[in-house]
Parts: C-alpha cells; sequence; structure tokens
C-alpha cells in the first residue's frame, strides 16, 4: 500500500497505512477501502478510520492512485505562441482560471507547447503515451478544418473545448462566450445613449469568433431600424491594421464604433487622435476582452468582460462528466459577457 508523500508521523518519517490502521485498530486493507470504497465499511468503522486519518495527517500517494485507478489526474492544454505584435490576455486568464478549477477538483494541468499556426494533433500523442493524460481541454477552436476533434474522438480520448467547433461537423462538448449576445448589448447600451450611426470593426469574415460578434452588431441595429451598409470594417487583430480600418468609418461621420476586440479598440483610440478627435469625447468606442489595458487607458475603454472563472469550471466540470461517462450525449454551454462601463461611451453630445 502507499505511503504518505505529504505527512510525517512523531518519529519524522513517512505516516504509512499500517500506521494509520494501528491508530485505528483496523486492517490495511480497512484504511484502503476507508479511502477508495467508503460504502463497503460499517458507518462507525468508517468514522474510526477517517478520524485516524485526519489525526495523523496521512494523504496517500499520487504515483499509487494512478496504478490504483488508472487515473493520471492530469488533463493536457496545449500552449501557442502569439504571433509577433500580439498578446493573448484571454487566453493567458482563461488557463489561470482553469488551473484553479482542475485543481479544486484534484487534477493538474498539463502544458505543452503547441506549434504555431493551425491547430495540429502533434503534442497530444506524445502526452497520452508518456504521462497518461486523462483528457484534453482545447482553444483556439474556430478553424474550420481542424483536427483535433475528429482525431481524439477517434481514439476515445475525452476532450472539451473552450469554444465552438466552427467546423460542419459537430463534435465534443464545449463550452463558449456569446459574442454576439455581447455586440448585442454594447449597440443596445449605444443607441440607449442617443447612438444611431454606429459602425462595427470586426476580423476578416470567416472567423467564427468574429462572424458571431459582427451578427450581434448586425442583430441589434436591424432591431432598431438602423442602416448598416457602409458601417462595417474589417481587420487583422493589430493594432495598426485597425487603425488604417477605421479610418473610413470615422470618416464617414460615425458616432460610435463596437469593435470586436480591445486591441481593434484601440488602433480607433489611434486613429481618432491622429484626426484631432478624442475617445469618448468625439466617438464612442466599445471594446471586447476587458484585457488588462482597458482599465488603464485614457478615457477608459467600455467594452465586454468575458467570464473566464465560469468558463474554466465549466470545461473542468464537463470533462470530468465526459471520462465518467464516454457514451454520453454532448453538451454545448453558452455564457453571457457582461458590459464594463467606464469613460469611452458617453452619451452623445454629452
Amino acid at each position: 500500500m502507499p505511503r504518505s508523500t505529504s505527512s510525517s508521523s512523531a518519529k519524522g518519517g513517512p505516516v504509512t497505512v499500517a500506521m494509520v490502521a494501528a491508530r485505528a485498530g483496523v486492517s490495511k486493507q480497512t484504511v484502503s477501502n476507508a479511502l477508495n470504497s467508503p460504502d463497503l465499511l460499517r458507518p462507525e468503522t468508517l468514522e474510526r478510520v477517517l478520524r485516524a486519518i485526519d489525526e495523523m495527517g496521512y494523504r496517500p500517494s499520487r504515483a499509487a492512485q494512478m496504478l490504483r485507478t488508472r487515473s493520471s489526474k492530469l488533463i493536457g492544454y496545449g500552449v501557442r505562441p502569439s504571433p509577433p505584435g500580439t498578446t493573448a490576455p484571454v487566453l493567458d486568464r482563461f488557463l489561470h482560471a482553469l488551473s484553479e478549477a482542475a485543481d479544486e477538483a484534484g487534477y493538474r494541468i498539463l502544458l505543452f507547447a503547441a506549434p504555431p499556426g493551425g491547430a495540429s494533433v502533434a503534442g497530444h500523442e506524445e502526452l497520452l503515451d508518456h504521462h497518461r493524460v486523462d483528457g484534453f481541454v482545447l482553444s483556439d477552436t474556430d478553424a474550420r478544418d481542424d483536427p483535433r476533434q475528429g482525431w481524439l474522438a477517434k481514439r476515445g480520448v475525452p476532450f472539451v473545448g473552450f469554444g465552438r467547433m466552427w467546423s460542419k461537423r459537430q463534435i465534443g462538448d464545449w463550452v463558449d462566450v456569446d459574442g454576439a449576445c455581447g455586440t448585442d448589448a454594447a449597440v443596445e447600451h449605444l443607441v440607449a445613449l442617443g447612438h444611431q450611426r454606429i459602425a462595427f470593426l470586426g476580423w476578416p469574415r470567416g472567423s467564427g469568433v468574429g462572424d458571431d460578434r459582427a451578427e450581434g452588431w448586425q442583430r441589434a441595429m436591424r432591431r432598431h431600424g438602423l442602416t448598416t451598409r457602409g458601417r462595417r470594417a474589417q481587420s487583422a487583430d493589430h493594432v495598426d491594421a485597425a487603425r488604417a480600418a477605421v479610418e473610413p468609418l470615422l470618416a464617414a461621420g460615425v458616432t460610435a464604433v463596437v469593435a470586436a476586440s480591445d486591441t481593434l479598440a484601440l488602433g480607433c483610440y489611434y486613429a481618432l487622435r491622429e484626426r484631432g478627435a478624442a475617445p469618448g469625447r468625439d466617438v464612442a468606442v466599445v471594446g471586447f476582452d476587458d484585457s488588462p489595458f482597458a482599465a488603464i487607458l485614457s478615457p477608459g475603454l467600455t467594452t465586454l468582460a468575458q467570464p473566464l472563472e465560469a468558463v474554466g469550471q465549466e470545461c473542468v466540470r464537463l470533462l470530468l462528466a465526459r471520462i465518467g461517462d464516454p457514451a454520453a450525449p454532448p453538451e454545448r454551454i453558452l455564457l453571457d459577457p457582461s458590459l464594463v462601463l467606464r469613460d469611452s461611451a458617453p452619451a452623445l453630445n454629452a
């Protein structure tokens, strides 16, 4: 039976199952049953063993648990490098939230370097062969030719996506943030402030996430009878590209811009200042993601915050449910972002 890896006896050595058994007046197998099959014991026996475990500070070794349960308690997650000139604050915050949620469930996140560029199965097979991970969490799921879901599903490996699987064939469980709901709410807020000429600065068409955020803007504009013609621009998620892309919208006299990301919103800030105008005062600007810089900009950027703590918790919950019941129907969850109000989106002519 395993020895403790984190507790010590009065003599300074590790606390063993035999020590716990002697303290409780039971066999070593009874201690094992208390830890792994408590329903096999009489309530009074279980209480006596658990009291001894608690008093002695016994903790079973992780390696022994893996051998017994065939579970590594490890979840694989591939980290891709950010393209030059960009940051990934959302994924950084998500990884922190995911790690906290996994830790609460008794698991650890095992990171591996995913190759730059498009989604790839590289790294997944090595983790399965050498580390026996119990499953994977996937991000960057918007590629329509993403091979990871099919590769993992074919091998019966549990996985969950942070983000919808935008390919034609929907596979597996996922948790996503409802981008359309967020940009719809942004337009509603701007309309309530008196704005009607509201533009959208988004990513190039064909991005699942970007198209979803554009759809929310379009939906809200149509609902209010506001024109979208000539009021949509697209840009790579880069400040300089966004600064150039938004210029025709500003020249056309829009009074507000909803951006698909805070990076694009920052490009709008720069474009306004190049024109001698000011964000907030002359044109309202709303971003998406509530990046760390959003609150320290001048003026502070009104933006949509993703509920990343809830996303991390739901990803872990869905993955553990899939590990427990591989044949269960897939579960897909959409969570609403929240509008964080700052000074970049005041009332029209305020």
